[in-house]
């Protein structure tokens, strides 16, 4: 009997129905799989995108100019665009006496550059000159040769050239102008980057949950714990030995990672402009909004009724479901600030919210 009743079970079991249910069962597991890989793919970033390396950086450079050959819009009598040209003539071999020198062909201006990580000595660089003085234009102007520096008074770039005015006739700003590769990177940025055993990554916008994420990815390319998280927004990662004094590939590996960042709920509200910028995770609990003549109902659960000033929403919804249906009521973008700001005192909007 036991025989009998074992060889009906297997038939049941291996009955053509219950293959197909299995078979079904599979294929449907199967397709949840994927569809959750292709939903994270989608959302997903690189790791270069969302972290930055620590130590590799711009630099910004700031020098003092004299720009010469204006048509007579330059400072006029300015005592330190004066002394400025006596100075520049003097180291020339020209000596002339302070009284001697006026001139409305001359301005002084800062200059400022950014200098790139990594910048060579030999390599241009554009830079941007403002006049400080009373100059009504630049336009048409050389700039001299200026020394720029870093934060350290360290001299980095030389600049020099002529000065280009932007825009188009209508709306240009005369007293400031650019000059596309103007300046010459004149020493390098000393780093021992490749050699380094460790490098430190920095996330743009810290999150605990990214950062769990990030190390699991990287451990998993590189095949071993080479990365740790020393807090939400700093990675610290440990060269493989087989990465040893080859740094630039060893990044070059993690920065192409793809990593799905998580974020806060979050709404951003710029009250000049009208703009609201809603996340998607932020939801609004149970809750009843009356402002002015019209009335929001979220959990009511009570669809009845056609008023065109009503909104009635099911509890739980997205702050994107909120602003959709007041929109459809007419509310403006003043209201709908007004209204959010009201229902987050009100404690039933579960996000931040950022007023700009």
């Amino acid at each position: 009997m036991k025989a009998l009743s074992n060889s009906l079970t297997n038939s049941r079991t291996n009955s053509p129905l219950n293959q197909l249910i299995r078979l079904f069962f599979g294929i449907l597991t199967l397709s949840v799989f994927f569809l959750m890989i292709a939903m994270d793919a989608a959302n997903a970033a690189r790791l270069k995108d969302i972290a930055s390396i620590r130590g590799v950086r711009e630099n910004q450079l700031i020098g003092y100019g004299i720009v010469v050959g204006l048509k007579g819009t330059g400072d006029g009598k300015n005592e330190f665009t004066s002394k400025s040209m006596l100075r520049m003539l003097d180291k020339l071999g020209m000596k002339l006496d302070a009284t001697e020198f006026t001139s409305k062909n001359v301005a002084a201006v800062v200059i400022t550059a950014t200098m790139p990580a990594f910048g060579k000595a030999g390599n241009p660089i554009d830079i941007t000159v403002s006049s400080i003085g009373d100059a009504s234009s630049l336009q048409g102007g050389t700039l001299l040769q200026a020394p720029l520096r870093a934060a350290n008074e360290q001299v980095y770039a030389v600049a020099q050239g002529s000065v280009v005015i932007g825009g188009d006739g209508k709306d240009m700003h005369l007293t400031s102008g650019r000059l596309p590769n103007g300046a010459i990177i004149e020493r390098d940025m000393t780093a021992d980057f490749a050699s380094r055993k460790m490098y430190r990554l920095t996330l743009i916008n810290p999150d605990f949950t990214t950062a769990a994420r990030t190390i699991l990815t990287i451990n998993k390319e590189l095949g071993g714990q080479y990365a740790s998280a020393k807090d939400s927004g700093t990675i610290d990662i440990i060269t493989p030995f087989s990465y040893e004094n080859r740094g630039v590939e060893l990044l070059a590996t993690i920065e192409s990672i793809e990593i799905n960042p998580d974020m806060k709920a979050r709404v951003v509200i710029n009250e000049k402009t009208g703009t609201v910028v809603i996340g998607d995770k932020v939801k609004i609990s149970k809750v009843a909004i009356a402002h002015g003549g019209l009335s929001v109902k979220v959990g009511d659960g009570k669809k009845g009724g056609n008023d065109d000033k009503i909104a009635v929403l099911d509890s739980g919804v997205s702050v994107g479901d909120l602003v959709q249906a007041l929109n459809k009521l007419g509310v403006t973008p003043k209201d709908l600030i007004t209204i959010l700001q009201s229902i987050k005192a009100a404690g039933a909007l579960h996000g931040e919210l950022e007023v700009l």
